[in-house]
């Protein structure tokens, strides 16, 4: 019986090289897809094949293929409020491109649409947010992830088998700047003695999923054999303070906690106090849970592992 086919998109990306790292781990062949013209060093040693192309117009992969994980798109939250029609044209162009190309290849592929657990309404006692519980469009990101949401649906009635991943706060190996793991790790490289380190909101609680459980994650959406639900929350349970970050990097980095200067600048208005994530629905049915602990992913991430 010859090897699964997996197809990744956006795999150059922080969340793309780990899923192709576990699913070559596991045998399973992986066709890495990504806008820029060669695969990462990450991600290389684990695609098969890597194929280059613009989504919005393009879907390249022409072989068969068991499953998607679906990672492209825009994804980040604050630049959305600048080009909020940008948001929307490319994650949703993406969407259309490549379910327009499955529907008529009539593989059967399974479908892991990756969206975000920004989309929920924060709740203002901070209980554990389930699939359950109000969206909001908070952001143009988030608007741009319902609309993918909203197409994942529309094309599973006309018979894509497609799922949704909620994830929460990622952290890990391989993550770049614009999160606050390795921008403190950064910062903190640069910090001379003494010195002070300039930070927004210290005090609100996220909750940190190391990236190889939520690339576990997706491969177990992907390559179950049916799923009871239209979509699963990808999350720890439990929620960590900006303080408690800042003190594990130092940490782990061999250096003392800095001193800090709140920068006014950096605090958003309506800031929610404390976000959790349950993914009990994930558990329950497929027996997934987060195996590194976040302490760990962030020590993995200032040693530089993979």
């Amino acid at each position: 019986m010859s090897a699964p086919t997996l197809v990744i998109t956006g795999a150059n990306g922080f969340v793309g090289a780990h899923v192709a790292a576990l699913a070559s781990a596991d045998g399973v062949r992986v066709i890495g897809v990504g806008r820029e013209p060669e695969p990462s060093d990450a991600l290389s040693p684990h695609a098969a094949v890597y194929l280059r192309a613009d989504l919005e117009t393009t879907w390249p992969v022409l072989e068969h293929a068991d499953a998607v994980v679906h990672l492209a798109g825009l994804a980040a939250v604050g630049p959305s409020f600048g080009q909020p029609q940008r948001y929307l044209t490319v994650n949703s162009g993406i969407m259309t491109t490549m379910c327009e190309a499955l529907l008529h290849a009539g593989q059967g592929a399974r479908v892991v649409v990756v969206s975000s657990g920004a989309v929920y309404t924060p709740p203002e006692d901070g209980h554990p947010i389930t699939e359950a519980d109000p969206c909001s469009a908070n952001s143009p990101y988030a608007v741009a992830k319902l609309l993918v949401e909203t197409q994942s649906e529309y094309y599973s009635r006309r018979g894509l088998d497609t799922v949704v991943a909620r994830p929460f706060n990622h952290i890990g190996p391989g993550q770049g700047p614009g999160f606050i793991v390795p921008d403190f790790a950064l910062a903190m490289r640069d910090l001379r003695d003494g010195e002070a380190l300039t930070v927004g909101n210290l005090d609100s609680k996220r909750d940190f999923t190391d990236v190889r459980d939520v690339a576990r994650a997706y491969l177990t959406l992907a390559f179950a054999p049916t799923h009871a639900h239209r979509l699963y929350n990808v999350a720890s349970g439990e929620s960590h303070s900006g303080r408690e970050v800042l003190a594990a990097v130092a940490a782990a980095s061999g250096r003392p906690i800095p001193r800090v200067i709140v920068d006014s600048a950096r605090l958003r208005p309506g800031d929610p106090p404390n976000i959790v994530g349950s993914a009990a629905r994930l558990r329950d049915e497929f027996g997934w849970k987060p195996t590194i602990g976040w302490r760990q992913s962030i020590y993995d991430f200032v040693a530089g592992r993979r």
